[in-house]
């Protein structure tokens, strides 16, 4: 069986579960979810009513009920519109955000905060007491509200409100006076307000002439009656918006898509599986020719997905061959390069004493001896980046003591430095880091030694060490030479070197700092340089503080 074949079968397995799934989970999850919405309008219905309920029932208005229903539209997230029976608008939260008022929603409710007194043991007395009372309050609730006065309600056994100001409000200034002072005045016209009229008693004198058996009922209504001039008429409160379509659980829809879903599956699978196919081949056949040694070879690269991520990463494979490859030719005529002089200049000296050209003499082969000796470093040091590149280079770590290291090297350098007329300081703070005593000496006296051939007399090397957060910072800085900007990149590449008219005399081999950087590195740290011509430069060594145990 082909691979284009068992994929099919599986995807279409895997399709056909899929699709009889995902239809029993959208049309169970359809229905929770009607269910829900209509769960939640009911309650932010239950909300909203009974908060404009208490605002009409405590401020006996509507009057200022807009910032009301502007902070629950925002708090819910709903549209809110309250109109009155007569269907005048009250407020429309639409309208307050500056938009055209759509229609009204279908979720909606009838708000009544007018009180409503108990019949049990009424008499036309209490009646028109209660009456009495309620006007007077309301008028009073209503003129705290426009001053924007916070207003208390409790009502008594008859279930008729009475309203007096927030005492948080007593001392609140509006204008040049308190609280209670403008209370009293809506205290005032309250009082004229709910003064006893002839109508009030002429109603519930109605009760008692005209009325069959108890006249309970009668004189709740005429309580009802006669407070309706004050009182806050009743309202309807809509949430949302309508000519939106009931949702509704289609089943027919579901499935038609659930069959388009299977055939898409297999006729895409059909098509990917040739897709991955062809990538697949290109890649094994380029595998297999750079397996040959054919270096050249690339395999295009289209679009960004998985198959051609594994062609760039082919690509890059096949890059860093041919790069390694280059680099080691190149590292092959760099040392030819690096021995052919010198190895030519021993020859013919040799030539020239075995010939008698020149005569045998101490100088003569003292400078044999040193030109075999520098040969010899160059060898060792290609040998030391070689293992360290590798991975292969010994460490034996310990805790350094930084400063000890750096007194230590400067111990070392001290009499070359005195003999070049060069200041060699220390500046370092006590810090401890992890590692090989022994490479990390290499290192700092390779840059020393560095320092040392760029700084002229009179000049100043500086060692300097001190802490950074979870660091220790080293810096060898030298009043030198310095290196041109544009040489910065290359300073830690193999036979790199600041001056090469001057290299081997001077018994450098070039490769001291690749081997300071791969140092470093092995060492979990970063070296930078940062350096201006004719004001020296400055090697920035940062390795790992040693935690404190």
């Amino acid at each position: 069986m082909s691979f284009r074949l068992r994929v099919l079968l599986l995807v279409t397995l895997v399709a056909v579960s899929a699709t009889s799934a995902t239809t029993w989970l959208s049309l169970r999850e359809v229905s929770q979810q009607i269910d829900e919405s209509a769960t939640i309008d009911r309650a932010q219905l239950d909300q909203v009513s009974a908060a404009l309920f208490d605002y009409g029932s405590r401020h006996g208005t509507w009057e200022g009920v807009a910032d009301l229903a502007d902070d629950l539209s925002h708090k819910l997230g709903q549209r809110i519109h309250l109109q009155s029976e007569a269907g005048v608008v009250i407020v429309d939260t639409d309208t307050m955000a500056g938009r055209t008022a759509r229609k009204v929603g279908n979720v909606t409710a009838l708000i009544d905060p007018r009180p409503k007194l108990s019949p049990t043991r009424l008499t036309a007395d209490t009646t028109t007491h209660s009456i009495r009372s309620y006007r007077a309050g309301a008028t009073f609730a209503a003129c705290l509200a426009r001053v924007n006065l916070g207003v208390t309600m409790q009502a008594d056994s008859h279930g008729v409100p009475t309203f007096n100001l927030d005492p948080a409000d007593r001392d609140k200034t509006l204008g040049d006076r308190p609280g209670s002072m403008v209370a009293a005045e809506c205290r005032q016209q309250a009082d004229r307000a709910g003064a006893s009229t002839d109508l009030d008693q002429a109603r519930v004198a109605l009760c008692l002439t005209e009325t069959v058996g108890s006249s309970e009922g009668c004189l709740a209504q005429a309580f009802t009656d006669q407070i309706s001039a004050v009182a806050p008429v009743p309202v309807r409160v809509y949430l949302g918006a309508g000519g939106y379509a009931t949702p509704v659980l289609a089943i027919g829809p579901l499935l038609a898509a659930a069959t388009v879903v299977m055939t898409i599956a297999l006729v895409g699978t059909a098509l990917l599986s040739r897709r991955v196919l062809r990538p697949i081949r290109t890649l094994t056949a380029a595998s297999h020719r750079l397996g040959d040694g054919d270096l050249s070879n690339r395999v295009p690269v289209r679009g960004n997905d998985e198959l051609a991520g594994l062609a760039r990463s082919f690509n890059q494979m096949a890059d860093s061959l041919r790069s390694a490859e280059e680099r080691q030719r190149r590292l092959i005529a760099d040392v030819a390069h690096e021995l052919r002089t010198p190895l030519a200049n021993l020859r013919g000296y040799l030539e020239a004493l075995q010939d008698g050209v020149i005569a045998p003499g101490p100088e003569l082969f003292a400078s044999l001896h040193d030109e075999a000796v520098l040969q010899q470093r160059i060898v060792d040091d290609l040998q030391d980046l070689a293992l360290a590149e590798a991975g292969q280079l010994a460490y034996h770590r310990v805790p350094v003591d930084v400063a000890e290291l750096l007194e230590t090297c400067r111990t070392a350098h001290r009499s070359r430095a005195e003999a070049d007329r060069v200041e060699l300081a220390v500046r370092a703070e006590p810090a401890t880091v992890h590692g090989d005593p022994d490479r990390l000496r290499q290192l700092i006296g390779n840059l020393i030694t560095n320092a040392l051939r760029a700084t002229p007399a009179g000049g100043r090397i500086t060692l300097q060490a001190h802490h950074a957060p979870g660091t220790v910072v080293v810096r060898i800085a030298d009043t030198g030479c310095g290196i041109a900007s544009d040489a910065l990149p290359h300073i830690f590449e193999r036979f790199w070197r600041g001056d090469p008219a001057r290299g081997r005399h001077t018994g450098g081999s070039g490769l001291g700092l690749s081997i300071a950087r791969q140092i470093i590195t092995d060492h979990g740290g970063s070296i930078e340089v940062a350096s201006q011509v004719g004001a020296g430069c400055t090697f920035t060594i940062t390795l790992p503080a040693m935690s404190a145990t």
